[in-house]
């Protein structure tokens, strides 16, 4: 059974930096691409930044130049990096990632519970 857990959020002034970690644990064979996504009450979830197996990394524009992530595959961890926060950016982020839970599996998605991220003075 794979899970997604995320650590780091919280609250954070404008301005300021917060860093977002999510381990997968469980029996899998390996993980593909792994992501943070982001959504705010009312509004669709989105994309914020993803990282592929061979850290190829996709942000989304709103992000670009202030986040950062990168993943350690011996700990099966993605981190996502957030510096100059804004307002804009307090969102419940969850983490993402594509698994083959067995050899010759089609990778499957699986997703964190979310941590809420507040960015306000």
């Amino acid at each position: 059974q794979v899970q997604l857990v995320e650590s780091g959020g919280g609250l954070v002034q404008p301005g300021g930096s917060l860093r977002l970690s999510c381990v997968v644990s469980g029996r899998f064979f390996s993980i593909n691409a792994m992501g943070w996504y982001r959504q705010v009450t009312g509004k669709e979830r989105e994309l914020v930044a993803a990282i592929t197996s061979d850290e190829l990394t996709n942000y989304a524009d709103t992000v670009k130049g202030r986040f950062t992530i990168s993943r350690d595959n011996a700990k099966n961890t993605v981190y996502l990096q957030m510096n100059s926060m804004k307002p804009e950016d307090t969102a419940v982020y969850y983490c993402h990632a594509e698994v083959v839970v067995r050899w010759g599996d089609y990778g499957m998605d699986f997703w964190g519970k979310g941590t809420l991220v507040t960015v306000s003075s």
